[in-house]
């Protein structure tokens, strides 16, 4: 995918919050803290070898960044939008009201912020 395609296809998949900057596709989240970022990249880490299709992390108190691009084909490719579903599911999940597990957590824990 072309930088247009890729941000064409974010758009097309709901993927707000992700961009296409330098060849990658890219997400920042931010979380309540140092522990809930741990959790929430070790669950990114645990996804991407399970896909076999590894993300560049960097990571930080409060916040972390995902890129992803498929290294072997050398730009943006569907692994790197399926991976990024994957990624936005998980680490933004939480339990839907009425169910048994609701409200879950009552911090922050992982969130979308500029």
């Amino acid at each position: 995918y072309s930088e247009a395609e890729a941000a064409a296809k974010l758009a097309e998949l709901g993927l707000t919050g992700w961009y296409v900057e330098d060849g990658w596709v890219r997400r920042k989240y931010n979380t309540d803290g140092w522990p809930q970022t741990l959790m929430a990249v070790n669950a990114v880490g645990y996804l991407c070898e399970a896909a076999w299709h590894h993300a560049d992390l960097a990571v930080s108190w409060g916040k972390f960044w995902v890129k992803l691009r498929t290294h072997d084909s050398g730009g943006v490719t569907d692994k790197d939008f399926e991976l990024a579903k994957k990624i936005e599911e998980v680490v933004l999940y939480r339990p839907a009201d009425g169910t048994a597990l609701a409200p879950g957590n009552p911090k922050k824990f992982v969130f979308h912020k500029a």
